[in-house]
């Protein structure tokens, strides 16, 4: 017996079946927030995919745009799961240069070039700031 192939499926099963989440409960929250929307309309985690639907996908500050290829009720590994979609030319041009971008944008804690003070620092300022009151001044 040949198992038929599937013309609809779940958002949230293949989310994770094609790697995007690592668990359908992630799937399934990120789908609530808002996150995952389908041919541009929110959906619910319910919401049957279709091979040729277009999913908007944000995961942290990336942003991805799929079309769904095939559908798979199995959790593959990596490469597998890539030939269920294909990310958008238009969708694969932002995420590079917003890579690139991160690359060259230098780092915040780069600029630093002593951090916090260390227990010998702070017992070099305490001492320092014993030591350093006025005198006081007589009225002559």
């Amino acid at each position: 017996m040949a198992a038929e192939p599937l013309e609809a499926m779940r958002l949230d099963k293949w989310l994770w079946a094609a790697r995007f989440y690592k668990t359908r409960a992630l799937a399934v929250d990120e789908i609530n927030l808002g996150r995952v929307r389908v041919n541009g309309q929110p959906v619910k985690p319910a919401r049957e995919v279709r091979p040729g639907d277009l999913l908007h996908i944000r995961q942290g500050m990336l942003e991805r745009e799929v079309e769904v290829l095939k559908l798979s009720s199995m959790r593959g590994p990596a490469p597998i799961a890539q030939t269920l979609y294909v990310e958008t030319e238009s969708s694969r041009l932002k995420r590079e240069a917003a890579a690139e971008a991160r690359r060259l944008a230098p780092e915040p804690a780069a600029t630093l070039t002593q951090g916090r003070p260390t227990k010998q620092d702070r017992r070099r300022l305490a001492d320092w700031n014993r030591w350093s009151a006025e005198l006081p001044h007589d009225p002559e």
